[in-house]
């Protein structure tokens, strides 16, 4: 891996850029490592994590690490890790480097743990502008971060699972509509689309909008709801998938369309809502005053944000009683809007995670990311064709991965997410492995889990009749017992929540390197047991 080429950012730390190929040379001491250094790099691209390299360790909530020094710090240790020895990584910052044995995970990574459960505060703010913690909301602080084509899959997964339950599995001649096209909110017009819906997403933010044109994510940006309407009737009409970004507020749009009887067949919103200082817009503010009051008068901007979310949750609402089928995707609106802005029955709207995601977690069945980790596309290419040969029957998966590879374009290291079962997994690492072995993938291959999971709002897998079930230990205990038997790296999150909910999140990655050794390791660790 090259050391040279370095990008200067504002505290003049070097940026290593990864996405050319890198060849087989090995900086680190052993794949694990090596494939553990690239990812985190990985998270620093700005097709990834799309911010410039040297804004991201600014006010971005997406990053890796606490900070440049801490970055470097950690990537310096990765270098010299031995096949024995275990990184610890807590709230973004190295924090010690323990002996263990070649087969425990070469990195262990805690972020945002609190003892408490509520959403960002004041608190973390501060403790964040001090440089003392990160936040684990995003995959980048877990080093699994594939960007936008992972972030499409889950989407795309979720809107196909919706369709199942409430439209014959089929979204064809069907009007769904959105909140939020930022970082996550921004692959659900492509993920509807590709569906065969319509779809209207809100953004406050024209140049959002704008990203997701140049990407081919989204077809058209339009400034009038009148406009959008008439553009989707007829995509509607003529069961077209066709996707519309209208620039406006979701306070203000939602009722709207409540109070003029534009009822969409599947409602749901991404916007920021988890950070109602940075990421939630409140109505009535242009983006420059925006940020000139949440820097002058944050307790008048939480108020304000507040007060729109109350609005927004209030209009999605009043379109679920109008037919609408909706659901909170995981921002946590409905809890904001419950505590803070007086919606009582917030929580009438079901969330994605307990209605969709969940039923399928239980089965066993959940995303894997395959990421090619010297940057060649021919190796997804051949990895596509894999799942295709292994997975024939599978309707959803072979129409996600024929669309993706039309519509989709790689970000940073080219990945594909697949959604399948324990065995399938299993069967799947265990050829991957073995294309890795003959040469005929180019380099190994990282293959990432993640498992999501909350408090009150997120019932276990399995009741526990003393009541201790809403602690949110399920992805702390599935954290533990898919690494032990040799994750390459492994990590738990808090995403922060509400006295109502809160999500945990933990990660698991392994790398198949197409050695015999690590085709047993890989079985074990992605069959995935747990509670």
């Amino acid at each position: 891996m090259p050391e040279s080429n370095p990008m200067e950012s504002k505290t003049s730390a070097p940026y290593q850029p990864v996405r050319a190929p890198l060849g087989t040379a090995l900086t680190c001491k052993g794949w694990q490592q090596e494939a553990a250094m690239r990812m985190l790099m990985n998270c620093l691209d700005e097709e990834v994590t799309e911010r410039r390299a040297e804004s991201i360790f600014g006010d971005n909530a997406n990053r890796p690490a606490r900070d440049w020094e801490s970055y470097q710090a950690i990537v310096e240790a990765l270098k010299q890790l031995g096949n024995d020895e275990t990184l610890i990584v807590k709230s973004g910052k190295l924090s010690s480097v323990v002996r263990t044995d070649d087969v425990a995970p070469r990195v262990l990574i805690f972020e945002a743990n609190r003892r408490d459960h509520s959403a960002i505060g004041e608190e973390d703010r501060e403790r964040e502008r001090l440089g003392l913690m990160i936040h684990g909301q995003t995959s980048a602080a877990s080093w699994t971060d594939a960007g936008a084509q992972a972030i499409l899959h889950g989407t795309f997964e979720t809107f196909a699972l919706a369709a199942q339950e409430h439209f014959g599995g089929d979204l064809a001649g069907k009007l769904v509509v959105a909140g939020g096209m930022g970082r996550m909110g921004g692959a659900q017009p492509l993920a509807a689309t590709m569906n065969g819906a319509a779809f209207l997403g809100i953004e406050v933010d024209a140049e959002r909008i704008k990203r997701r044109l140049r990407t081919g994510y989204c077809d058209i940006c339009v400034n009038s709801l009148d406009e959008a309407i008439r553009i989707l009737k007829n995509a509607v009409r003529q069961k077209q998938g066709v996707s519309v970004g209208l620039v406006g507020n979701c306070a203000d749009i939602m009722p709207e369309m409540a109070r003029r009887g534009i009822v969409p067949d599947l409602l749901t919103d991404q916007t920021s809502a988890h950070d109602a200082l940075n990421g939630y817009m409140p109505s009535g503010l242009s983006l420059g005053r925006a940020a000139e009051l949440r820097s002058t008068n944050p307790e008048e901007y939480l108020k304000r944000s507040y007060e729109s979310m109350a609005r927004h949750v209030t209009g999605m609402l009043e379109l679920q009683n109008l037919g609408a089928v909706a659901f909170e995707y995981g921002n946590r609106i409905r809890s904001l809007a419950f505590e803070n802005g007086g919606v009582k029955d917030a929580f009438a709207m079901p969330d994605a995670m307990s209605a969709y995601i969940r039923p399928q977690l239980l089965e066993g069945r959940g995303p894997i990311c395959c990421v090619a980790l010297f940057g060649e596309h021919r190796d997804i290419n051949r990895i596509d064709a894999l799942a295709h040969e292994l997975f024939l029957n599978d309707v959803n998966l072979n129409r996600w991965i024929r669309q993706a590879r039309k519509h989709a374009k790689f970000h940073g290291l080219p990945a594909r997410t697949c959604w399948l079962g324990r065995d399938e997994r299993a069967v799947f690492a265990e050829r991957i492995n073995n294309l890795v072995g003959s040469g005929e993938l180019k380099a190994p291959i990282v293959m990432a889990r993640e498992n999501v999971d909350g408090g009150p709002e997120s019932p276990p897998r399995r009741e526990i009749t003393d009541g201790s079930n809403t602690s949110g230990d399920r992805p702390v205990v599935n954290a533990l017992i898919n690494s032990a038997p040799g994750a390459s790296w492994a990590s738990f999150q808090s995403i922060g929540g509400t006295k109502t909910g809160y999500l945990r999140r933990a990660a698991q990655a392994i790398v198949a390197d197409g050695t015999p050794e690590t085709a047993d390791r890989l079985r074990r660790v992605l069959m995935g047991h747990g509670i």
